[in-house]
């Protein structure tokens, strides 16, 4: 960087640069040549002969006029020239703003001929110009042209011209001048963030290990789309789209470089011709220099493209090689293999993947995360091709997805790709796992595939892994319920089971109470599970593996010997890890399961059933939460609601009270018009005292075991559930959906004995 002379630093001190930068009569033409860094107004200055206060200065390429306020401030006169009005007319009010007076400001092209009142001693262009001769009848005699050159290189030079009579004679090159600003300097012109907010995000980013920009983009919330093609305008780089890319993709082209390079690079190479190899990135910083050296020569075009399309082309690349490499260590017979070739991933030709059902695979999961479903379900019925998402524990239809059964195969073979399945077998059912990366959060899939009539479908599970799971202040349970399980986990030992059917939230709840654990970090809590649904910071987890012979039961023997006090078992499933359980916490321990039933009270016949003593069950279980998941009315729309008369008469057979009151949701954009917002748990608790301990120990009939319960005080799923409604939490329509006929009515405490 050329050093400066007293004069300039103080020049280039006396104005703001921010007073130039971003206005929106100015959004479409912030450049680096339109408002150059501060450090390159320096550098400029530091390599062109000293401009005297009586010397007449022109600058052509005004843009802002940020180079030419700092000439006003060397010069005695100033000749602002700038093709686009709109531009000059935004300088010159600026100028007059700033009270800078000595600038004159001429909205025409350099080479339109114009007349000036005095010959200028200096002209400074900071554009490409065509015909740099067309400036000789502005400069005096002796005068020197001062030019940017080198349009084709990525970095251009300053030269420096001379007039002698009627000739500009070339005296040296200057310097190298880089315009380009990164893409702090960027957002910064751009008016998107602070120089303090900046620091903030820089300073995150180095915590967390992710990018800066990706901390912003969270930061500023805006679309990806609209970021990135202002970045790509700023950085002079063509803006693209995964789907425009997707059909032209070369996979070999992909497997010619280091993943590892090219992953750290941030670049993906597209495809290439005689001459240039076109690549794709999400970073605007990306620099492909260094992949020219790698290319025999050949230039490299770079695009840029958002963060997702640029994990859709990696994907698309990806798979197609290991689909390839599939196709290639399989030794099959020949119509096998040209069956397997044909129908791979809906490639017509038989050599590759087809990138089209990648990106469809992708374009999935992505409506998936934003609708946050739980699960995706893609089926086929006959010619129909079924793709659903369970939103809210209802299936949502995806009819945007028009796929033809060859097409649906490819995609099946997609996911079990990404699974590390077989894609050869059809005939058996298949379990594997994949992840997803989206933003800051991570998702493991659960995939499971399965023969069907027509053809195999695929059930996909969502689980996002945070390093958080919920606590029990954010399930939504009761103030007394929540107060009753928290001071559960803060017992010595005992047993708590939390019941109910597959997807009432049973590991939810487990996990909210493993979370306030971890947070409390005063216990060591272990945790044994199949498979681990949530990760948890602090909570040592374990999976089980049953294919080397390692179960529920096997952990609980191994957990007791490492000083634990708190141990969740997954899932009890047999008569050994529920045995196992009572052992645990006989010795000391607080454990924590579930048990698929219907109820708090059926939890117990369903220990008996397993085989435990009915004196090990009344010693050591603490209490039972039973639960299912209802919707929850939306808070953006919510408003009170006429009660159907039909469950009114099953909820309240003897008359309706009179503060009775319920709601639902109208439908609004946040909830899609669907009038609800996620699931909220409805519980059954019943804790176990000294009445039911022993009605435990005698082992009665389950309906008395249930009367014994409700004269100790259950809070039976329609008390919860009619909380839930009163106080605005879920619709009046949820209740026959999960509770049963007969629980609907308030249910009668002893006399039945």
């Amino acid at each position: 960087m050329a050093s400066v002379s007293p004069r300039v630093a103080e020049a280039v001190a006396s104005v703001s640069r921010k007073d130039f930068v971003f206005s929106s009569d100015l959004t479409s033409t912030v450049s680096g040549r339109s408002i150059p860094r501060e450090d390159i107004v320096r550098h400029i200055l530091g390599m062109v002969p000293e401009i005297e206060p009586t010397q007449v200065v022109m600058h052509v390429g005004g843009g802002a006029g940020y180079l030419a306020a700092v000439l006003a401030h060397l010069a005695n006169r100033v000749f602002y020239v700038e093709k686009n009005p709109v531009v000059a007319e935004a300088a010159r009010e600026r100028f007059f703003k700033l009270g800078i007076t000595n600038v004159d400001v001429i909205d025409q092209s350099a080479q339109s001929g114009f007349e000036l009142d005095e010959p200028c001693d200096v002209i400074l262009v900071t554009t490409f110009l065509p015909d740099r001769m067309a400036l000789l009848p502005y400069l005096r005699e002796g005068g020197a042209l001062l030019l940017i050159e080198g349009k084709g290189g990525p970095v251009p030079s300053l030269t420096m011209y001379r007039r002698e009579e009627q000739a500009l004679k070339r005296i040296r090159t200057l310097g190298w001048i880089d315009f380009n600003r990164n893409t702090e300097q960027i957002l910064i012109d751009m008016g998107l963030v602070s120089e303090d907010s900046l620091a903030k995000a820089r300073e995150e980013a180095i915590i967390s290990n992710r990018r800066l920009l990706d901390v912003l983009r969270g930061k500023l919330k805006l679309e990806d789309d609209e970021l990135y093609r202002s970045l790509a305008k700023q950085r002079n780089m063509p803006y693209a789209m995964a789907d425009e890319l997707l059909e032209r993709l070369d996979p070999h082209l992909f497997g010619v470089f280091s993943r590892t390079f090219l992953d750290l690079s941030r670049l993906i190479p597209l495809w290439q011709d005689d001459h240039r190899i076109t690549v794709a990135t999400d970073d605007p910083d990306a620099r492909a220099d260094q992949l020219e050296h790698m290319t025999q020569g050949k230039a490299v075009h770079c695009l840029l493209v958002t963060p997702t399309d640029y994990r859709r082309l990696w994907s698309a690349l990806d798979l197609t090689e290991k689909g390839n490499q599939f196709i290639a260590d399989n030794t099959v017979s020949e119509p096998e293999r040209h069956e397997m070739t044909s129908e791979l991933l809906g490639a017509e030709d038989g050599k590759h993947i087809s990138p089209y059902l990648v990106s469809v695979y992708e374009s999935i999961l992505l409506e998936a995360v934003s609708e946050k479903a739980s699960d995706i379900h893609i089926e086929q019925y006959g010619e129909r091709v079924r793709i659903r998402l369970r939103v809210d524990g209802d299936l949502h239809e995806l009819n945007q997805y028009q796929l033809t059964p060859r097409e649906l195969r490819g995609v099946i073979n997609v996911i079990k790709l990404r699974a590390e399945l077989n894609i050869a077998e059809r005939r058996l059912p298949q379990g594997g796992r994949s992840r997803l990366k989206l933003a800051d959060t991570s998702y493991d899939l659960r995939i499971q595939t399965q023969p069907s009539l027509h053809g195999e479908h695929a059930i996909i599970r969502l689980l996002p892994q945070t390093g958080r799971a919920m606590t029990i202040a954010e399930l939504g349970m009761s103030a007394m319920i929540g107060e009753q399980y928290q001071r559960l986990l803060d017992n010595p030992a005992g047993l708590v089971l939390v019941v109910g059917p597959t997807g009432s939230g049973k590991s939810t709840t487990l996990y909210a109470g493993l979370q306030t654990l971890a947070d409390d970090g005063r216990r060591k809590v272990i945790s044994v599970e199949d498979p681990i649904e949530y990760s948890i910071d602090n909570v040592q987890q374990t999976r089980v593996r049953a294919e080397i012979g390692f179960n529920f039961a096997d952990a609980m023997r191994a957990f007791v010997r490492e000083d634990p006090d708190v141990i969740m078992v997954g899932e009890i499933r047999d008569k050994e890890t529920a045995i196992e359980a009572m052992r645990a916490s006989q010795t000391g321990h607080v454990v924590l399961s579930t048990l698929h039933c219907n109820d708090a009270v059926d939890a117990l016949q369903r220990l008996y059933d397993l085989g435990v003593h009915p004196n090990s069950i009344a010693s050591e279980l603490l209490a039972v939460i039973a639960q299912r998941l209802a919707k929850r009315i939306c808070v953006h729309c919510r408003e009170p609601a006429e009660a159907d008369p039909v469950i009114l008469a099953e909820l309240f057979p003897n008359g309706v009270p009179d503060n009775f009151r319920c709601f639902e949701g109208r439908g609004c954009p946040q909830c899609n018009d669907r009038g609800t917002h996620g699931r909220i748990g409805v519980v059954e608790f019943m804790l176990v005292d000294a009445d039911i301990r022993n009605a435990i120990s005698s082992q009665p009939p389950i309906g008395e075991l249930r009367w014994r319960a409700l004269d100790s005080g259950l809070v039976t799923m329609r008390d919860s559930a009619l909380d839930h409604v009163i106080s605005g939490e879920i619709p009046l329509s949820e209740l026959p959906r999960i509770l049963p006929r007969e629980r609907m009515a308030p249910e009668q405490r002893g006399g039945r004995r």
